[in-house]
């Protein structure tokens, strides 16, 4: 069978170690459709999946990677035929069934989707998850009733892929954007060329707020962040607004007060991009191929690594000082 490479971990007691390896068809897992992988995405639960504190992934040895754009090399589902071109980001992908990060991928079909129209597969993985669910936490806010003419929006953690992703589509889609960075000054700049208004310092989120509200500031807040700041944030969103949550490299705890919800009826929108609905996902796949196509942070913000470059980028963003979106090609 044909051999390729990819990018495998394995564990050995309590350690994980990672590698290229050479594999063949026959080593792929179960699925309807073999994709000749072109491009993959890399995000924070990709790191994860390499840390031993990670538990993120439960059965190793496994190909990490939860995004993928490619062609269709051989398919047994009457939706794909050979020389499609397909995405694929969430499912069990790179967490319990071989991922991105090998240059061929056997995928049920149900995880897939047509490349959308707009889009070549270095810009879908450019997108990735990340551009997923920042689109995803503006899509949900407009359905909550924070438009445009609400008030401004705050994106926390804004120059990681999440957030830099949702300061260009916020924009493009009429909003006011303040954009918040542990990084102000080496970001400021790139930041406000995405389309920000304003660009902020991490330590003006976290600030404590005495008694259970303070002043009503944001309409809504983009957060992929999580952690205790959240209890700051609720306290300053105004009447009917809303935070999107997506993420927690913040943390996964915070403390707060029901007087936000009560008093001002601010609501948290739980954001997830691994199962969410197929006709939604298809929905907002289209949207940015178009209407919200992210074309400044795609032009700005991606970085593109070879397979054996994975160890370094997957070290950058575990400790945080990852900036916009690093996608592997593997063509």
């Amino acid at each position: 069978m044909e051999q390729f490479l990819a990018y495998m971990v394995r564990r050995d007691g309590a350690e994980l170690t990672g590698q290229i390896e050479k594999r063949t068809l026959d080593d792929l897992p179960e699925g309807d459709v073999l994709v000749k992988v072109l491009y993959s995405g890399v995000n924070y639960k990709d790191g994860l999946a390499v840390s031993p504190e990670g538990k993120v992934v439960k059965d190793y040895p496994i190909v990490p990677g939860i995004d993928l754009a490619g062609e269709v090399a051989k398919s047994d589902h009457p939706d794909f035929r050979e020389g499609d071109l397909v995405v694929c980001t969430g499912y069990g992908l790179g967490v319990s069934h071989d991922g991105g990060f090998s240059e061929y991928a056997r995928i049920p079909a149900d995880w897939l989707l047509p490349l959308p129209e707009g889009l070549n597969p270095r810009e879908a993985m450019g997108i990735g998850t990340a551009g997923f669910t920042a689109a995803l936490s503006v899509d949900r806010l407009l359905h909550s009733g924070v438009s445009p003419e609400f008030g401004p929006v705050l994106v926390t953690g804004a120059t990681g892929g999440v957030g830099s992703f949702a300061v260009d589509i916020l924009s493009k889609a009429g909003y006011s954007v303040t954009a918040s960075s542990g990084k102000l000054e080496q970001q400021k700049d790139w930041l406000l060329s995405l389309g920000a208004a304003d660009v902020i310092g991490r330590d003006e989120i976290q600030a404590a707020i005495a008694g259970p509200l303070g002043k009503q500031r944001w309409a809504g807040v983009i957060d992929p962040v999580g952690g205790p700041h959240l209890a700051q944030l609720f306290k300053s969103i105004r009447y009917g607004g809303a935070l999107a949550l997506s993420g927690l490299t913040g943390g996964t705890g915070f403390e707060g007060t029901v007087f936000p919800f009560i008093l001002r009826g601010v609501e948290l929108l739980g954001i997830d991009s691994v199962y969410c609905p197929k006709e939604r996902r298809q929905r907002i796949w289209s949207k940015l191929g178009r209407d919200w196509k992210p074309e400044r942070a795609l032009a700005k913000g991606i970085h593109e690594a070879a397979l054996q470059d994975l160890p370094e980028v997957l070290e950058t963003i575990l400790q945080g000082k990852a900036v916009g979106r690093t996608v592997i090609r593997l063509a």
